[in-house]
């Protein structure tokens, strides 16, 4: 049983232990709720009608962004349960991948796998050595990072002067207040990073942003449209393992995420980097 006490403090504190518990906590929601094993959002398109047809889609536009068809040994950072690392290695069988994960259960989650290594290490201090790698990914998990120009100095440190650095995460706009975010202070376990903050950390980092997106009406909106509509059967999934209260919070950060999205408050970025 979740204690609320615990998760407020891990929410509040959201030092890397509590991100750790967090998800360790809260990561079979996101099981229940799309099916699968991938912790990401998801890029909805017209066609797509299922999370996780959209969580795949995002770590093909990732993996295309990234220009993963060029590269040989990529380093994949918050790589939670591993699914996108595995997606991409089934997609470009080229590849070495290291999974890089501060919490080492999600690490252990996958098992054994071909062409994947695990290393149970933090984002700021990564175990490689100098211009080493073609690419360092962080999808959807340097919102937890901390501070973040350590992880962007890292990743300048460890890519080779051809390599690519690739981000996608949820981002507040210019000018937003953050008490505009309401319930997502909360609930959206990250650092509340804002676009201008990310895009000036990756710069002063020493890299150069050769491709930006702002995909947020194509991650928040259809989101919370699929768990509207399937809520009912959703809601009995969860509450098999969850008490009522998480599945309300959780359905209440889901429309704000969507609220806030129309309103312009969030947005969610996908950058190309290089050096």
């Amino acid at each position: 049983m979740i204690n609320p006490l615990d998760v407020f403090f891990w929410t509040i504190r959201k030092n890397e232990k509590d991100v750790i518990n967090l998800y360790n906590s809260l990561s079979p929601i996101m099981q229940l709720a799309t099916g699968g094993s991938m912790l990401n959002f998801g890029y909805w398109m017209e066609n797509t009608i299922e999370p996780i047809s959209a969580q795949e889609n995002l770590c093909s536009y990732f993996g295309k962004l990234a220009e993963l068809e060029n590269a040989k040994n990529v380093v994949d950072v918050g790589s939670g349960l591993s699914a996108p690392a595995i997606f991409w290695r089934n997609n470009y069988e080229q590849l070495n991948l290291f999974c890089v994960n501060v919490n080492y259960d999600q690490l252990s989650f996958s098992g054994p796998q071909r062409n994947l290594e695990f290393l149970n290490s933090t984002s700021t201090k990564l175990p490689f050595s100098d211009s080493s790698v073609d690419r360092v990914l962080a999808l959807e998990s340097s919102q937890h990072f901390k501070p973040l120009k350590d992880f962007i100095s890292e990743s300048k440190r460890i890519l080779k002067s051809d390599g690519i650095l690739a981000l996608a995460l949820p981002v507040t706009l210019p000018g937003v207040s953050f008490v505009k975010l309401g319930i997502l202070k909360f609930t959206w376990s990250s650092e509340h990073y804002g676009l201008e903050h990310v895009r000036e950390t990756v710069t002063s980092g020493g890299f150069t942003i050769t491709d930006e997106k702002l995909i947020g009406k194509n991650v928040y909106e259809p989101l919370a449209n699929y768990y509207v509509e399937h809520r009912d059967e959703l809601k009995k999934s969860i509450l098999q393992k969850y008490p009522k209260y998480v599945e309300k919070i959780l359905y209440t950060s889901i429309l704000k995420m969507k609220n806030a999205s129309e309103q312009k408050i969030i947005d969610y970025v996908v950058l190309k980097c290089r050096i």
